[in-house]
Formats: C-alpha cells, sequence, structure tokens
C-alpha cells in the first residue's frame, strides 16, 4: 500500500517538474532574448551618434594625408631661405606638427588603419631625409629633387588614403 502512494505521489510530481522546466527554459530563453533585444538597441543609438564623429575623422586623416602628399606639400612650403637643412627640418617638422594635430583622431580609427597612416608619414619623411643626403646645395634645388624622386614612385599617402576611402566604403 505504501508502494502505491509513493507511485502515486511520483505520478502527481511528474507532471508538476515537467511543467517547471518548461517553464524555467521558456523564462530563461525570454529573458535571454530580452537582454540581446536591450543591446542591439544600444548598440544602433551609440552607432547613430558615434558614426558622424568616425566619419569626421576619417575625413581630417585623408586631409592630412593629401597635405604630406609631397607634391602638395612642397608646393604649400616654400623654402624660407637658400639652406637646404633648414628646409628639409621644415618640411619634416610641417609634417610632424600635422600629425601631432591630428593624433587625437586614432581612437575613431581601425587600428590597421592608423598604422598604416603612421607608416605613410614615416615613409614620406624618410623620402624627404633620402633626398636631402643628396649632393645639392640649396633648398630650391632639395625642392626639386624632393618632387622628382617621388614622381616615379606611388605615393606613401596615396596608398593609405586609398586604405582610408576602402575602410570608409566598409561603414556604409
Amino acid at each position: 500500500m505504501q508502494e502505491e502512494g509513493i507511485l502515486q505521489m511520483f505520478g502527481f510530481l511528474l507532471p508538476a517538474v515537467v511543467t517547471g522546466v518548461v517553464a524555467f527554459y521558456f523564462f530563461k530563453m525570454h529573458t535571454n532574448n530580452e537582454e540581446g533585444r536591450r543591446r542591439y538597441l544600444l548598440q544602433k543609438d551609440t552607432q547613430s551618434s558615434t558614426l558622424p564623429i568616425r566619419l569626421q575623422a576619417y575625413e581630417r586623416m585623408a586631409l592630412f594625408l593629401e597635405r604630406i602628399a609631397i607634391p602638395n606639400l612642397v608646393v604649400r612650403i616654400a623654402p624660407q631661405n637658400a639652406d637646404k637643412a633648414a628646409y628639409e627640418t621644415l618640411l619634416i617638422k610641417t609634417i610632424e606638427n600635422e600629425f601631432e594635430h591630428n593624433l587625437s583622431q586614432q581612437i575613431y580609427l581601425t587600428d590597421e588603419c592608423w598604422n598604416i597612416i603612421k607608416a605613410a608619414k614615416s615613409a614620406t619623411i624618410q623620402m624627404i631625409r633620402k633626398a636631402g643626403l643628396s649632393e645639392t646645395d640649396s633648398a630650391d634645388k632639395l625642392r626639386e629633387d624632393v618632387l622628382t624622386e617621388t614622381m616615379d614612385k606611388s605615393s606613401p599617402s596615396g596608398t593609405a588614403l586609398a586604405f582610408v576611402k576602402k575602410e570608409i566604403g566598409q561603414l556604409w
């Protein structure tokens, strides 16, 4: 008789346990779904407010790359005197100042993009230094040598600018 009572109790208890497990599963699934929905909405709101800032950062870096492109740089920065070393220093200092002015933009760019921009800056400075090692004796001649040396090669800033444009295209 006692066995029948235990079996009867299990008979009543089993549907309650199954119902409880099913209810727990659905509650857990609903909670996870709501959390995912809230996270999506938060990300959507954040992205709509940060996208203009990110685009502005890419825009500023594109402007930086255009300004340090050697043809643009030597046209914009004329020698102040005939001293070749002073002109080389002026060009490099101008690039460094432009870079420092835009340093904070790195937080809105991907690491890969930022590293490519830094590499373009360094390569441009190296090109100027390489031209400065020539046997030229005046700043005007250095200016010509820098332009001549870069005419045949692809510009580091042009390569970086192409990458920036590609990355902006991926934002859309």
